[in-house]
């Protein structure tokens, strides 16, 4: 069965042989994606959709990855994240403007 998770980007390691290495936060989790060149290694990720990730690292962005039924990335949908303090700071203001 198909499944994705919504989180952000926390850490990124890129190694001198390429590899490279992500934390997702999601749902109060902490997870650990990979891809690694070197093809005797597993790596969870194709390169196409590391690269997208890692330049959300410090930045408003929410992804959400989806997984096929075999457990392995199909493609990642990247959005501005909501500010929760903004969207209180809106409720506020339209409280207080009545």
């Amino acid at each position: 069965m198909s499944h994705s998770i919504f989180g952000q980007v926390t850490a990124v390691r890129k190694f001198v042989n390429g590899d490279i290495e992500i934390d997702f936060y999601h749902e109060d989790d902490l997870t650990t994606y990979r891809y690694s060149s070197d093809p005797g290694k597993l790596g969870n990720f194709s390169k196409e959709l590391i690269e997208i990730l890692v330049p959300t690292l410090a930045t408003d962005i929410c992804v959400e990855i989806f997984f096929g039924d075999d457990g392995n990335p199909t493609y990642v949908e990247l959005e501005e994240c909501d500010d929760e303090d903004d969207l209180d700071d809106e409720e506020f203001d339209d409280d207080s403007e009545e």
